[in-house]
């Protein structure tokens, strides 16, 4: 479980978040809003991607701010972009990578990626070059390798953004299947329509918390509502 409280935060004289208070326990969470809601930096406050100027995040109890390499243990962050989190030349190193906090001996270590790879449909790219692969592969790849630091929690920015509609149908199942909680954060509202609970932020505050229908009436209301004044104001 995610407490965020009393979360502020602002770039140089903008400010971006304010009073953020959210328990988020549900197991599929996803976060909506508009481009520069303040979304993404809220999502970046729950494993010390970014630190805010005031309030507290705890990560099943442990405050980021003190612990940030504690919580990070329990917190798996996948971006839009793939290829920013790629860092190994290989696939299966770039998942092997993620093994290193366990110490595993060479033999564990293979046994943990070929399982990895197995599951998530890149065996046969296992000794391919990772950024030569598609980027649905990628996005599969960036997920292996975050799910082989065994998080409790999984952050997805927009993890759909750049794939074509199998792939985002290929990732959004998957994430359906995982036993971590997920909290995602999309502009694809269908698919979000199962969700446990939905968030839309707007102008750095929660506008409305609720079930994924009335949410996403909610959201669409507020962007025709800014549009209509917008024409208004012409």
């Amino acid at each position: 479980m995610i407490s965020i409280r009393n979360l502020n935060h602002r770039y140089g004289d903008w400010p971006v978040l304010h009073d953020i208070n959210l328990q988020l326990s549900e197991r599929r969470i996803a976060l909506i809003g508009a481009n520069g809601s303040g979304k993404s930096t809220l999502a970046r406050t729950f494993n010390g991607l970014l630190q805010p100027e005031q309030g507290e995040v705890h990560v099943n109890g442990v405050d980021v701010r003190r612990h940030p390499g504690e919580a990070r243990r329990h917190v798996g962050f996948i971006f839009s972009d793939a290829d920013s989190q790629i860092i190994m030349p290989t696939v299966a190193e770039d998942v092997a990578l993620g093994l290193r906090r366990f110490k595993y001996d060479k033999a564990r270590v293979k046994q943990e990626v070929d399982s990895l790879l197995q599951r998530y449909g890149l065996e046969r790219h296992a000794d391919h070059s990772a950024h030569l692969l598609s980027g649905g592969q990628k996005q599969m790849l960036a997920l292996s390798s975050v799910l082989a630091t065994q998080p409790k929690i999984l952050i997805c920015d927009e993890p759909t953004t750049l794939l074509d509609l199998h792939n985002v149908e290929l990732f959004v199942q998957t994430l359906r299947g995982l036993e971590q909680q997920v909290i995602l954060l999309t502009h694809q509202l269908e698919i979000i329509e199962d969700f446990d609970r939905v968030i839309v932020i707007d102008k750095g505050r929660v506008h409305f918390d609720g079930l994924p229908g009335e949410a996403i009436d909610q959201y669409k209301r507020l962007i025709r509502n800014r549009l209509a004044h917008r024409e208004e104001a012409v």
